[in-house]
């Protein structure tokens, strides 16, 4: 059985709060939820994945660029032996100690009060700047066309699993652009000359972390983060919850199906 790992920090917390700055600015602080003990535990497990000491059929994996360069990052490799230098783990929730963490009661209380109806997982993630310093990350929208969607999710829940300092790979983000929605209708960058024409430069705000803090991040609101500092790794988890009312409409591959986190409690099951 997977220990609970939510912070006495955490039972507190005033999410109506929480979700109001969330609401206005794209982004909000939940502090320290992760206590000590979780954090080795998941600290451990991403190891093990990484390392091939644990292996879940399906998991995607992502080697980082040698170079420092998000546009360098090899795309479509998958596994490649034992490495702590890979990027992104995705599939997470395959895993009994992260499911246990993105389903924790305090998530369940979040999601819950953000989207109605019976909570499916859109993807579980794993973020990763290796010891060599990893691999930079441009603004970026999570969602439009590249995410294949009936409708735009917009909750995620970013776990930090390691110290991420200012200059060392915390995420930074505009407060307030998610309300003017999706810069192109594909997501994913944003065009370099959009980013000079909104001064992101001279808005963008720096949220530094502790391990065992997390933070909510709108799928809209303009996100990046820098390298990490060379011999400190910078893991962090990220789940981002959606209606089970989302659909996949892909056409290349099979759709996929998205699995179940949370039921309406009024349905059953």
């Amino acid at each position: 059985m997977v220990r609970r790992m939510v912070s006495v920090e955490a039972e507190g917390l005033d999410v109506a709060a929480v979700l109001a700055h969330y609401e206005a600015h794209g982004y909000a602080r939940l502090g320290r939820v992760l206590d000590d003990a979780g954090v080795e535990s998941l600290r451990e497990r991403a190891d093990d994945l990484m390392l091939g000491r644990v292996v879940y059929p399906g998991m995607f994996f992502q080697p980082d660029a040698t170079t420092g360069r998000y546009e360098d990052a090899p795309l479509g490799l998958g596994w490649q032996g034992p490495s702590l230098e890979y990027r992104k783990l995705e599939k997470l929730e395959k895993d009994p100690r992260f499911l246990a963490w993105l389903e924790n009661p305090l998530f369940e209380r979040i999601t819950r009060a953000r989207i109605p109806g019976d909570i499916v997982l859109y993807r579980a993630i794993l973020f990763h700047k290796g010891p060599a310093g990893g691999s930079n990350l441009p603004f970026h929208q999570d969602g439009g066309k590249l995410w294949g969607l009936t409708r735009e999710p917009d909750l995620q829940i970013w776990t930090a699993l390691d110290d991420a300092p200012e200059g060392g790979g915390c995420l930074e983000v505009i407060p307030g652009s998610h309300r003017a929605g999706l810069v192109t209708a594909l997501g994913g960058v944003i065009p370099p000359d959009r980013v000079e024409a909104a001064d992101a430069e001279g808005h963008v705000v720096p949220l530094p972390v502790r391990a065992g803090e997390a933070l909510l991040v709108h799928n809209h609101v303009w996100h990046r983060s820098g390298r990490g500092r060379p011999g400190q790794r910078r893991r962090a988890f990220s789940a981002c919850y959606m209606s089970a009312d989302t659909t996949c409409v892909r056409k290349k591959k099979a759709p996929r199906v998205f699995p179940p986190v949370f039921r309406h409690p009024m349905r059953g099951g």
